[in-house]
């Protein structure tokens, strides 16, 4: 069950990059500063939980 949730997550940390990309070409700061916030929180979350699916704990 955490496999599918840390693949959602991860699905959502590059949607996010997708969207930094796009930001940074209409120069729209206020987009790309929660967008920087999306990757990394669901990035964190994403990795740490195949961390632990892995590690077993």
């Amino acid at each position: 069950m955490h496999t599918i949730l840390a693949i959602l997550f991860l699905f959502v940390a590059l949607l996010s990059v997708v969207s930094i990309i796009r930001q940074l070409k209409y120069k729209n700061m206020l987009a790309l500063g929660f967008s920087v916030i999306t990757t990394l929180a669901f990035g964190f979350f994403s990795i740490a939980t195949i961390i632990s699916e892995i590690s077993g704990s």
